[in-house]
């Protein structure tokens, strides 16, 4: 019997940076206050994802906001046929490590989680997933020909020394 198993791509997803498979992968991005949508189409097996630092901003640097990173895999994901009504969205991230003990209205984490959802609503998209928000950094593996996710909570110290692949 001839096995048609095509080991999955390793990716590392950095901060700025959206990813749409053409070949299965396994993308690896590590959060603080940024966040990741994912979108997977399980007709298609095909997904993409952002790691979005900021909630809204500049159209010359789309992938660095949250409102363009789901904009841009919105539309890439339609152009291939995908309808928004099969789409398996997820949200990862936001927690609130960049609070300001001197200025605690700076929640860039928080302001992230709401930009999306507000996003997601807008395009008629809802979450299957998500886990946002607190204190700690996240992990996350994306394996984009099957819409799953892997995640680890990340204490304070390890963000750093993961970031770092």
């Amino acid at each position: 019997m001839i096995s048609h198993n095509i080991p999955a791509l390793a990716v590392y997803l950095k901060p700025g940076e959206v990813y749409l498979a053409d070949k299965p992968s396994v993308v690896t991005t590590v959060l603080g206050s940024c966040i990741s949508v994912t979108m997977f189409s399980k007709r298609l097996k095909t997904g993409a994802i952002c790691h979005a630092l900021l909630p809204e901003g500049s159209h010359d640097e789309a992938f660095r906001y949250v409102d363009g990173s789901i904009y841009y895999m919105l539309a890439r994901l339609t152009s291939l046929g995908v309808t928004r009504r099969e789409l398996e969205v997820k949200l990862f991230g936001g927690s609130d490590m960049l609070t300001s003990s001197e200025n605690p209205a700076i929640k860039v984490g928080g302001r992230n989680i709401q930009v999306a959802k507000e996003v997601l609503i807008a395009e008629g998209l809802s979450l299957a997933k998500e886990d946002v928000g607190g204190l700690a950094g996240r992990k996350i593996l994306f394996h984009t020909h099957t819409g799953d996710v892997w995640l680890k909570r990340l204490r304070r110290g390890e963000i750093a020394e993961s970031d770092l692949r």
